[in-house]
């Protein structure tokens, strides 16, 4: 699955808006979206940004994993 797949499901997951999210990040809501549909890679500082969001790992919003739950 496409990391940019996996980010969208997660917001989907916790009832989430594009808009509230791109809040969240201090971002306007388009470039947000561009992320979601795989038009700009999503940079390193906004991935842990939402990985902390969705209390999960950077490697499982970038596929690398399928473990979304935090190994403490």
């Amino acid at each position: 699955m496409a990391y940019y797949r996996r980010i969208r499901d997660m917001r989907e997951d916790h009832d989430l808006t594009q808009r509230q999210v791109a809040v969240i990040l201090q971002m306007p809501q388009p470039q947000y979206n561009r992320y979601e549909q795989g038009l700009r890679d999503v940079p390193t500082t906004v991935l842990i940004k939402l990985a902390d969001l969705y209390e999960t790992s950077t490697d499982y919003l970038l596929g690398r994993t399928n473990r979304a739950e935090m190994i403490k």
